[in-house]
């Protein structure tokens, strides 16, 4: 999801125009954008491994309305060969009369953006073990410009429809990298009934279970098929060396906007996956084996929402949240010695937590956890298209990042570069917990955002520079990173130097 930034005087515009340079450019279709050979990832160190983190695609299918009903006709795998034919000859008008109808922010991914992708994603990660995707695999507005497109379709097309988008998109990621498995989870707009909608036990869940599940042995197929209809979640080991299972979760089953289908409340697969991930993670602890946690929608406080709405958090108003409770980072927190990274996105930019137990007892450790957000694809909020290159150690610890970014001039079909290398920008080894504690003490302690640390921060938090829309609250931003809890960031907010 994108949620509403504030504006914060954020132009959509450079979005909207990055994504009509790239759909203009119908070589960027037949030939997608090639890597600058100097941007290429780093070699690994010895043991160590490379993977891909990718989220928040958000397909659009319908960038070329008059191709839809081909699509509702052909299987995903037919999907390419329609979507790389030339452009309707009114393609910009049909499109253009359907954002009016199904109005949004900006505009998510066309083909030529994805292909062009997946183009760079072979450049710079050709070596790549695994790719995870951290939810929102569809477009938004998806089920307005279905019926707009194809209105009075029979009962089951359009979620058969939905369920073939998502199957595409998993299936480019599969042929772009043939050898790197690919982990995925759902987002709140991967819903056959729409945004923060889904049914616990529903049919649709169960289709997807094999969609998700195509590249794991049949014995791990066998138990997610279990999990994934019950309510989105599953466990799968990631690939050697790293002996380490990833724990993947659907938390828009947790979000305070979640309903069922029919639209009453239903708390059900929250539960469930909570009290599944606590046994999951305490057997990683009694087994000493280490885990990666994965969803999409991130623990903790939205600062950008509580600044947004106004919330006079010092005067005894909440923060907003991101989830409906704190059962998710309470649980994630006190497994720091079991969790080697957390995995969520949603909010499109490039961003690092730390969650932290608030009452840490003897017999827990108190480091926390790293939590990493995910950079979108889809450019609909402003930011440019990214994607990030990760290496990993033997240990499955996050040992250093590359983000690389779309070209930034709209008009420019050249290659997609290095934004920013972790280590370089931060001086630090490993995104690990502890690494996490020492840049977000610093962070907080720099309120004007002014350390070499801070301004590498504001810079590609929004990939391509708008360091100074965070800038404006930057001392309220930090408090969030560290302190996932009400009360705790309540604290941070209201007692010097912060308030």
């Amino acid at each position: 999801m994108g949620r509403v930034l504030l504006r914060w005087k954020i132009s959509l515009a450079c979005g909207t125009a990055l994504l009509a340079g790239l759909n203009a450019s119908s070589l960027m279709a037949q030939n997608p954008a090639p890597v600058a050979t100097k941007t290429s990832a780093k070699t690994a160190p010895d043991h160590s491994i490379h993977a891909l983190l990718v989220s928040d695609i958000h397909f659009d299918p319908f960038w070329d309305p008059a191709k839809v009903t081909q699509l509702v006709a052909e299987p995903a795998s037919h999907w390419r060969g329609i979507f790389s034919s030339p452009a309707s000859s009114d393609r910009d008008a049909q499109f253009a009369a359907l954002e009016q109808k199904c109005p949004t922010r900006g505009e998510d991914t066309p083909y030529n953006l994805y292909a062009s992708s997946l183009q760079a994603m072979r450049t710079t990660a050709a070596d790549a073990k695994f790719i995870t995707v951290s939810g929102d695999l569809i477009a938004h507005a998806f089920s307005c410009k279905f019926n707009a497109v194809v209105p009075e379709s029979e009962p089951g097309v359009y979620q058969a429809f939905v369920a073939k988008a998502i199957e595409y998109v998993l299936l480019e990621l599969r042929t772009a990298l043939p050898e790197a498995r690919v982990y995925a989870a759902l987002g709140n707009n991967d819903s056959d009934c729409g945004d923060y909608k889904q049914d616990e036990h529903g049919l649709f869940l169960s289709q997807l279970a094999d969609t998700f599940s195509k590249d794991f042995p049949p014995a791990v197929r066998q138990s997610i098929a279990l999990t994934f209809g019950d309510a989105g979640y599953y466990s799968a080991p990631l690939p050697a060396p790293l002996h380490t299972r990833l724990l993947v979760l659907d938390d828009t089953f947790m979000s305070p906007k979640f309903t069922a289908c029919s639209g009453s409340p239903d708390t059900g697969g929250a539960k469930a996956q909570i009290e599944w991930l606590r046994q999951q993670l305490s057997a990683a602890r009694e087994n000493r084996e280490h885990v990666w946690v994965m969803g999409h929608i991130p623990p903790g406080v939205d600062p950008y929402t509580t600044a947004a709405k106004m919330r006079n958090v010092c005067g005894g108003s909440a923060p907003e949240t991101f989830l409906s409770s704190e059962d998710l980072p309470d649980l994630l927190a006190r497994y720091g010695d079991v969790i080697q990274l957390a995995i969520f996105a949603h909010t499109h930019m490039d961003e690092m937590r730390l969650l932290k137990p608030e009452h840490p007892t003897e017999s827990e450790p108190h480091g926390g956890v790293a939590v990493k957000l995910v950079p979108s694809i889809s450019p609909i909020n402003g930011n440019t298209p990214s994607f990030t290159v990760a290496t990993i150690a033997p240990n499955a610890m996050l040992e250093d990042y590359r983000v690389y970014a779309a070209p930034e001039d709209a008009g420019d079909a050249g290659p997609w570069k290095e934004e920013y290398d972790f280590d370089q920008a931060y001086q630090q080894k490993a995104f690990s917990a502890s690494a996490l504690a020492a840049l977000t003490a610093g962070f907080a302690s720099d309120t004007g955002g002014t350390t070499s640390a801070s301004e590498a921060y504001l810079r590609n938090y929004f990939v391509r520079d708008r360091s100074a829309e965070l800038r404006l609250f930057w001392p309220e931003y930090v408090c969030a990173m560290f302190n996932d809890g009400a009360d705790a960031y309540r604290h941070c907010r209201c007692t010097a130097p912060n308030r």
